[in-house]
């Protein structure tokens, strides 16, 4: 009994064994199951047809399950065919004691398709903005699938999940941002979608061992991470997309970076992008930028045309709201020295924030406090600077270089015009010397105070035509104090006080008083009148060479004490320049004119101590860019000079005449009839000079020369007024 139980069960045994051999690998064919498979396929999804040849009954060893199988089916959808692997189908092994069988899950092994049938397919695929998002976004590629359906116990569609590979895809995320030659391995169900292994290209860069988390219900969102490597030249920069909307890329010819890189988008029911959000961070080896628009100022000697950057860790963060970019390394100015920087930028819709500190070897000229940086002499810039639509504020501006510094608190301008500030601080050294050590404030007045001004380029600088007024916007009191201003030609002036108005950016009105020393002072004043609207500008010196160094005219002129007054009208002026007392060393144009008059000892005086001239008055008016000399009038013991003319920014025109003095003595002291003096009584008796004419483009003036015989009455006039 024992031993027909012991064989019993090792036949039971081997059955078993064997049955479960052949159902886990070849199974055992059935047709029972055709109708229920092709029926609960349908009912998962209406208008899907099965196309097989046999259906096996086998056993899947790992779940512990029986299923059924059928080998390479035709799966027909939407007039589509779909060629599968295979298809199991999970049955619930109580319910085949029961002669009810329920499927539990079924499983297609699909062959790899193309875009073009996944698009037939997805048109009433749910949810429904996963199939617009398939419709609209996705150009090619192709799929490699497994799904699995899960049915509850109503044999209704639970949950399902799909997974596989993708290869040689392209697709439209948003707008600038498109993935080409993309591939990955996907799992998804009802509500996500998880991405691993992504390696693409979006334009020219290059994706490398990506993530994407795709939530599909109740919004589409993206979420990804993945490390890139970009390598961009002229001509790939042509076809740029994901960056060509942003200002910094306009000018970019060359880019090399490796970023490790984020995506957020999320998607709203129509299938509009929603908010989005991009991240990178990571080094960029080389980039270059060409501007197109070289950036051009009176500071820099030369223009910058070409911008480099070397070695520069960054981070950026471009969303819907705002964008954000910081980045430090080294960088390069129309490929000079390698200097340090770092950058950060902030924007939105209008409004622009940068912060920067940054190194500079540049030359640099600041001609209105006489201060030069030199070549290779490292400075160090930083400030911060925000921007939104013709509102541009400038605030904690300092550069710094050795011991000299200019630090600006707040300034703010408005379509490029100076509105306010909060204070300026200069501090510069030359020769090894303090020449600027001064302030600016705005309050309710401008107050400019300090030890120190060197304003040994200001004539020059007033002398420049300036087409455009940088202070209009400006209508305030002002108050100057300096304890020292060097002065042109190395003269010092001490204690300068002014107290003044401007108006519109203009002086309205001056009280101004400096002391040159050993008794040598300079008075200014300038008064409106109000019903007229012009204004009287008086300026008095007892020192000349201060005031008139620019002006090559007066080249050679010492000694003298300057008057000059005027009456400005709008654009227009009427001024009178008066120096009495002076003498002219060393003056090319009087002696070429003297020699050629075979004036021999009169020459010889512009030699040592030069000419002396007791007076020289010039009247002019000043209309736009025409400068009209109505009369120069020259009277000294050895020559005297009367011209009148014009200059224009292209032409310089005089003409007059010149007269030795000795001779207008001689007539002078014949007078009392004038006519007699005039015309003279005997022939070949008289009075004789040269009248001359001088007319060409700056440093190409010619000078025509025409000895006469007879002064003009005009000449006479002049000369018995000043008498």
């Amino acid at each position: 009994m024992k031993k027909f139980i012991l064989n019993s069960f090792l036949v039971f045994i081997f059955i078993f064994i064997s049955l479960t051999l052949i159902l886990s690998t070849i199974g055992i064919e059935t047709d029972r199951f055709n109708n229920l498979i092709s029926k609960k396929i349908n009912q998962y999804k209406q208008g899907i047809n099965l196309e097989f040849s046999t259906i096996k009954f086998k056993i899947d060893i790992k779940e512990t399950s029986l299923f059924l199988e059928t080998i390479k089916p035709k799966i027909v959808y939407e007039e589509t065919i779909v060629s599968a692997k295979h298809i199991k189908a999970y049955i619930d092994f109580i319910s085949l004691l029961r002669s009810e069988p329920k499927i539990t899950k079924i499983n297609f092994a699909l062959e790899e398709l193309d875009v073009q049938k996944i698009k037939k397919l997805s048109i009433k695929l749910k949810p429904s903005n996963l199939s617009s998002f398939i419709q609209n976004k996705i150009e090619q590629g192709l799929i490699k699938t497994e799904i699995e359906i899960y049915l509850d116990s109503n044999n209704s569609l639970e949950n399902f999940i799909v997974k596989g590979t993708v290869s040689n895809l392209k697709t439209k995320i948003i707008k600038n941002i498109v993935l080409n030659k993309t591939s990955f391995k996907f799992f998804a169900d009802k509500t996500d979608i998880l991405i691993k292994k992504i390696f693409g290209e979006i334009d020219t860069m290059q994706i490398k061992d990506g993530d994407l988390k795709v939530k599909l219900s109740p919004e589409i969102t993206f979420e990804s991470n993945f490390n890139s490597n970009i390598k961009l030249d002229t001509k790939s920069l042509d076809n740029l997309n994901l960056l060509k909307d942003l200002d910094f890329t306009k000018n970019l010819i060359y880019l090399e970076a490796d970023l490790n890189n984020s995506l957020f988008v999320n998607f709203d029911k129509t299938y509009k992008v929603k908010e989005y959000n991009y991240k990178s961070s990571g080094n960029i080896r080389n980039a270059n930028f060409n501007l197109k628009k070289p950036l051009k100022s009176p500071l820099f000697e030369n223009q910058i045309s070409e911008i480099s950057i070397f070695n520069s860790d960054i981070k950026t963060s471009f969303n819907s709201k705002k964008n954000n970019m910081f980045i430090s390394g080294k960088y390069s100015l129309n490929k000079g020295s390698l200097l340090n920087f770092d950058l950060k930028n902030t924007s939105k819709k209008d409004e622009l924030n940068l912060d920067f500190n940054v190194e500079y070897d540049w030359p640099l000229e600041l001609e209105i406090i006489n201060y030069n940086k030199q070549k290779d002499k490292i400075a160090k810039i930083s400030g911060k600077l925000k921007k939104k639509k013709d509102n541009l504020e400038i605030n904690d501006l300092s550069f710094f270089e050795g011991n000299n510094s200019i630090v600006v608190e707040d300034v703010k301008f408005y379509k490029k015009k100076f509105l306010s500030l909060k204070k300026i601080l200069f501090e510069t050294n030359k020769n090894g010397k303090n020449n600027n050590n001064f302030s600016i404030l705005f309050d309710k007045k401008i107050s400019i105070n300090g030890n120190q001004f060197d304003a040994s380029n200001l004539p020059k600088i007033l002398k420049q035509e300036n087409q455009s007024n940088l202070l209009l916007n400006i209508t305030k009191d002002i108050e100057i104090n300096f304890k020292n201003i060097t002065a042109p030609l190395s003269e010092k002036l001490k204690n300068f006080k002014l107290i003044g108005v401007l108006n519109k950016g203009k002086f309205i009105k001056i009280s101004a008083k400096g002391d040159f020393g050993g008794n040598n002072f300079l008075d200014i004043s300038m008064k409106k009148d109000a019903n007229k609207n012009k204004k009287y500008l008086e300026i008095y010196s007892d020192l000349t060479n201060p005031l008139l160094t620019e002006y090559s005219f007066f080249n050679g002129l010492t000694g003298g004490k300057l008057l000059y007054t005027s009456i400005i009208d709008g654009n227009i002026s009427n001024s009178k320049l008066k120096i009495e007392n002076f003498k002219v060393v060393g003056a090319p144009g009087i002696v070429k004119l003297l020699s050629l008059a075979d004036l021999g000892g009169l020459a010889d005086l512009a030699e040592g101590e030069g000419l002396s001239f007791d007076i020289l008055e010039i009247k002019m008016e000043q209309n736009d860019k025409i400068l009209k000399l109505n009369e120069i009038l020259a009277l000294g013991p050895s020559i005297s000079v009367l011209m009148e003319g014009y200059q224009d920014p292209g032409t310089t025109s005089l003409r007059g005449t010149l007269v030795p003095a000795k001779t207008l003595n001689k007539m002078i002291s014949k007078i009392p009839v004038l006519g007699g003096i005039i015309i003279p009584k005997e022939v070949g008796e008289g009075l004789f000079g040269i009248s001359f004419k001088m007319k060409g483009p700056p440093g190409k003036i010619k000078t025509t020369l025409n000895p006469i015989k007879t002064i003009t009455p005009r000449f006479i006039q002049k000369i018995i007024e000043k008498k």
